[in-house]
């Protein structure tokens, strides 16, 4: 067994006075916020929270952007990855070709998305269990598979479906399918006028299994050579895809769309959320909510990327604004129009960390978390290149009360970042096992993670 060394809060504290961040650190008296939120690697640790606001951000090219892509080392020994006290961090699978989303099935099976390799992974494991005990490949020959999620809702699904980088097949399935036990069948044939840039593509069901939503990324950094329309163009634009609604190249991208299962009836649910890479529905509260990636380009603390939840009919700024309304200096004057309509996300996490994956843990069984984490959202942070100082790489906590977050989030899984120049992980989806652990999976390594608290659910 791979076991990586539990963090304490009192281990966490000593690497401070060792000098990871000086002798008085302040996250030690509290939530770090303002210019002390936005760090670097060096300051990750458990439970180290940070909130940042938009009155915190820096103006445009305070600082230069950097091209800072990591290099990747061999995955990380059994003492470098760290967790709260209590938790249990072991190397669950490895050998896999850029695993990417990870979903359960209602009877507990793993499905993971190989991305490059076109194809669905599935692992069975028993509760409790530190490998998996069976893998299998369900479904070959996809397109970029990213986002998947069984259909209808709820115990017994008929179907799994999975957004490629272009499209959204479904596989007839029943629990306990290793296989596909039919071809796909194709239900949107299209997500957007153009190709490249961001492909990944998340997707998820309404609670009530009416709606299907589906997130596209922008098809560049910040609509570069998009052209220009004149106001009665834009007019009729937005009547159709939605207030600030891009158009071009962009159309219907950096958005998030909604469809009836199956494929029709397509609308757009939100607009200027640049890159969407997860989607998740809030288990009790039935909110949608988004992990974004940010545009690059504006300087190493701007813009924040984001968790947030998606109002229906909002605008969230791409590529005119950022965080409310903060202009685009690339798009100066462009659309005045938009400054005051820009809806602010709810959680701002460091700029350029990456948020791909997200999940909300509603965990049961051997492993599962302390009751105090039930309803709380997880996000895999996959990590900067556009940032002298190196941030993200690790997966984090995002609190809420009731469903409503406060603006906070804290380290929960570090440990990942080698030095300034490497990494030994990019974590990218994350999903609860049947057993109630948190699975991780990063694909610079092909590796994925369980982090279990097999301790009793309610011990402190």
């Amino acid at each position: 067994m791979r076991l990586v060394r539990n963090l304490s809060w009192a281990g966490a504290f000593a690497c401070v006075a060792a000098g990871v961040l000086g002798a008085s650190p302040a996250w030690a008296q509290g939530v770090l916020t303002g210019p002390a939120a936005y760090g670097d690697w060096r300051g990750d640790a458990p439970g180290v929270a940070r909130r940042i606001t938009p009155g915190d951000l820096p103006p445009p090219f305070a600082s230069r952007s950097a091209s800072n892509f990591p290099g990747v080392a061999d995955p990380p020994p059994a003492a470098s990855l760290h967790v709260p006290r209590g938790f249990v961090v072991q190397q669950f699978a490895s050998g896999l070709r850029n695993p990417r989303i990870v979903r359960v099935a209602p009877n507990g099976d793993i499905f993971i998305a190989e991305s490059s390799a076109g194809r669905i992974r599935i692992m069975r494991a028993a509760d409790g269990a530190e490998r998996p005990d069976e893998v299998r490949i369900f479904a070959t020959g996809l397109d970029q598979p990213f986002g998947m999620a069984f259909f209808p809702p709820g115990p017994d699904p008929d179907w799994l479906y999975v957004a490629s980088n272009n499209a959204v097949a479904r596989f007839p399935y029943r629990n306990g399918d290793l296989q596909a036990r039919g071809a796909a069948q194709t239900v949107v044939r299209k997500l957007s006028g153009s190709s490249g840039h961001h492909w990944t593509r998340d997707l998820a069901f309404s609670l009530d299994g009416r709606r299907m939503f589906v997130s596209v990324g922008s098809g560049s950094n910040v609509a570069e050579g998009m052209p220009r329309l004149g106001p009665e163009e834009i007019r009729r634009h937005e009547a159709r895809y939605g207030l600030g609604s891009a158009w071009g190249n962009e159309e219907l991208r950096a958005d998030v769309l909604a469809f009836d299962p199956d494929g029709t009836n397509l609308r757009v649910l939100a607009t200027g959320i640049r890159n969407c890479s997860g989607l998740a529905v809030h288990p009790r509260t039935g909110d949608l909510w988004c992990a974004t990636n940010e545009r690059d380009g504006l300087g190493d603390d701007l813009p924040p990327d984001y968790a947030t939840r998606v109002r229906e009919g909002a605008f969230y700024g791409w590529p005119w604004y950022y965080i409310g309304p903060h202009e685009d200096p690339r798009h100066r004057g462009e659309r005045a129009d938009l400054a005051a309509r820009v809806t602010v996300p709810d959680v701002l996490i460091q700029p350029h960390s990456a948020p791909l994956g997200m999940v909300f843990y509603q965990g049961a069984g051997v492993a599962a978390f302390p009751s105090s984490f039930r309803g709380d959202a997880f996000v895999a942070l996959h990590g900067s290149w556009n940032r002298g100082k190196r941030t993200g790489y690790k997966v984090v906590r995002v609190r809420l009360r009731d469903g409503v977050p406060d603006g906070t989030y804290e380290d929960f899984l570090t440990g990942f970042v080698v030095d300034d120049e490497d990494v030994s992980g990019r974590p990218v989806g994350v999903a609860v096992a049947h057993d109630g652990a948190l699975l991780v999976t990063e694909d610079g390594n092909g590796t994925v993670w369980r982090v279990s608290f097999p301790f009793g659910q309610d011990a402190q």
